[in-house]
């Protein structure tokens, strides 16, 4: 069985990466990948499905060791994608797919060369402005400073993505994303479990 695809979807604030991305993961049977952070649970939030939680040695000792494919750190904590489950479920012929930004994209490819790199963009800069202007919880202040950030995302993207799908129509949006991972990696069309960091590394060692 070929390896799965490793797809890593960008795009800036109100483009519809959500939208694009459930329904991507609903049709193809591609895994979502689960960041680790250093944070605490939030009401409500599920150690392995959101996020895996893990202290900050933790985090740190994946660090030293090359086994995060990147990572960053917002408002004190950090947050990182684990390598040793992504490649596992690549290797056992299922998609993965990770919503990061530009930043983090970059990291993926140093570290995973094989990666495809999709940047959704929007129809126009007019057209995103409107769409967070639409949702009405958004000062005046943070849509100009969310439209800055933009623009230089999609200058980036154009020198560095893999593919650039502009989300004019959602469906036409997630039917060219769906094309680039092609057939469904699993057998049945359905999403695996994604393995725990720690998991995923001793599976890996073991079968060295």
């Amino acid at each position: 069985m070929p390896d799965g695809i490793l797809l890593v979807v960008s795009g800036p604030s109100g483009v519809g990466k959500s939208s694009v991305i459930d329904a991507v993961l609903e049709r193809t049977g591609a895994t979502f990948s689960v960041s680790a952070t250093t944070r605490s649970p939030r009401p409500g939030e599920v150690d392995g499905e959101d996020y895996w939680f893990v202290d900050q040695q933790a985090f740190s000792d994946l660090v030293a060791s090359g086994g995060m494919l990147e990572w960053a750190e917002y408002g004190g904590y950090r947050y990182g994608t684990p390598r040793a489950p992504v490649v596992e479920t690549l290797t056992d012929g299922t998609h993965v797919i990770l919503d990061i930004e530009n930043d983090g994209a970059h990291q993926v490819k140093h570290a995973y060369p094989a990666a495809t790199l999709v940047f959704l963009m929007p129809p126009s800069r007019a057209e995103l402005e409107h769409r967070l202007r639409s949702r009405g919880d958004t000062a005046d202040r943070d849509i100009e400073r969310r439209l800055a950030v933009a623009d230089e995302q999609i200058l980036d993207a154009h020198e560095f993505y893999d593919e650039l799908v502009v989300n004019d129509d959602l469906e036409s949006a997630i039917s060219q994303v769906v094309s680039i991972l092609g057939e469904p990696a699993t057998p049945d069309g359905t999403s695996r479990a994604f393995p725990r960091p720690e998991d995923a590394a001793t599976t890996r060692s073991n079968t060295e």
